[in-house]
């Protein structure tokens, strides 16, 4: 026999889906506004492999905590 979803089902996997995309984006948001990016960007999370492309973009980017000048000073 197939089983028939109900509706409180619907909305008890709508809202755990819900809750799992915010904790994902949460600290996104902080890796990125710490990256000198856009805290925004961190709602690339809730697009399908956004979760796959956004570590990479911060991995791979100069990052304005390491940037040094002349002197080997770190820049304000």
């Amino acid at each position: 026999m197939i089983a028939q979803i109900g509706t409180l089902e619907v909305v008890v996997v709508f809202i755990l889906a819900a809750v799992m995309a915010l904790v994902g984006m949460i600290p996104f948001w902080f890796i990125c506004k710490k990256a000198g990016l856009s805290p925004w960007l961190s709602l690339i999370m809730i697009i399908p492999f956004g979760g796959l492309v956004l570590p990479f973009i911060v991995a791979f980017m100069d990052w304005p905590a390491l940037r040094r000048d002349s002197s080997g000073q770190p820049q304000p």
